[in-house]
């Protein structure tokens, strides 16, 4: 009887079909199985796959949970199509000795913080007012007070959380668009701080003085309503707030609150608290800017975080620690 030539190949199941290089560099080495949808994969359906599979490529959609972690003892690598990482339970893939891995990037620190920027200066120019009002044919003839928005330079840009991304922002913002910069992070960076001539300031300091304020942290139980109802009463009314972060960092409830009550001028928003369900209350604001959780969407970061994906998986199914690891104590366990 012939042997099937699949039957020593190590599985991959990829709970989504995605773009880019991952799927045929990986076709070439295993048994790759996609989740066939252009949809969320059902609980039930991913079960099924990651008891099929040596390897997992996941999206941040899907909740990897111990009891998902615990339905395969093969189950070698997780590989997370997306940046952050908090849909997967990191300590317990670390303690069963599986690698967690990432598709981080300069191309996906780019795409954010030129997201964060285009919010910025949407909400400011009041852009997205501006094209229902041409839509709508309300516009009937040049008016001196017609949709004022507010200009950027010379106001002061908040970065909560200095990351990557974060730096990627005031770069931006304080080279080109003349803003003047203060950050508030657990770190304090020098080098940051003269090259942006930049200042460190407490988190409560920088929502009194920021005329706009970015937030750039992960989604941690220490991070969770970091910015609630008491911190949008610090803010000046003239402020707006950006969130290209995790929803569950702002309190969705006091932001209306604030917006609706003029605690705040006005938001931009490409993350929320309860995703992909927005709060009704929310879309029917004029005076925020929401976007579906595309901060990332280029053609470039795609192509990006799906060859990322792929070679984390190739590298730790051949032995090797993965280029891009969330838990790489876990490479000592091994």
């Amino acid at each position: 009887m012939k042997k099937n030539k699949h039957q020593t190949k190590p599985k991959v199941f990829v709970t989504r079909k995605i773009p880019g290089p991952a799927l045929p560099m990986l076709k070439k080495h295993f048994q790759v199985r996609v989740y066939p949808k252009d949809e969320t994969i059902s609980r039930k359906e991913l079960i099924n796959g990651v008891k099929w599979c040596d390897a997992l490529l996941c999206l941040l959609t899907e909740k990897i949970d111990k009891e998902i972690i615990d339905l395969n003892p093969q189950l070698k690598v997780i590989s997370n199509y997306a940046v952050g990482f908090n849909n997967i339970d990191v300590k317990y893939a670390t303690m069963k000795g599986i690698p967690v891995c990432n598709t981080p990037s300069q191309e996906v620190i780019d795409a954010v913080a030129e997201h964060a920027l285009t919010l910025l200066m949407g909400v400011a120019k009041r852009i997205h007012e501006d094209e229902r009002y041409v839509r709508e044919h309300k516009w009937k003839t040049w008016e001196p007070e017609l949709l004022l928005g507010t200009q950027v330079k010379g106001k002061t840009l908040g970065i909560v959380g200095l990351g990557r991304i974060g730096k990627g922002v005031a770069e931006r913002a304080g080279h080109g668009l003349g803003m003047k910069v203060i950050y508030s992070d657990i770190l304090k960076d020098r080098g940051f701080e003269r090259k942006y001539n930049a200042k460190h300031v407490s988190l409560s300091r920088l929502l009194k003085q920021a005329d706009f304020v970015t937030v750039h942290v992960p989604l941690l139980p220490s991070t969770k309503h970091l910015l609630g109802k008491k911190e949008f009463s610090m803010m000046k009314k003239t402020a707006y707030l950006i969130n290209t972060s995790r929803g569950p960092v702002v309190d969705e409830k006091a932001l209306i609150w604030a917006l609706k009550n003029g605690k705040i001028a006005g938001a931009g928003l490409d993350v929320y608290e309860s995703e992909p369900k927005v709060d009704k209350r929310l879309t029917v604001l004029q005076n925020c800017v929401l976007s579906p959780h595309t901060a990332s969407a280029t053609r470039e970061v795609r192509i990006q975080m799906s060859k990322d994906a792929g070679e984390n998986i190739l590298a730790v199914m051949r032995g090797r620690k993965a280029p891009k690891t969330v838990n790489p104590e876990v490479y000592k366990k091994k």
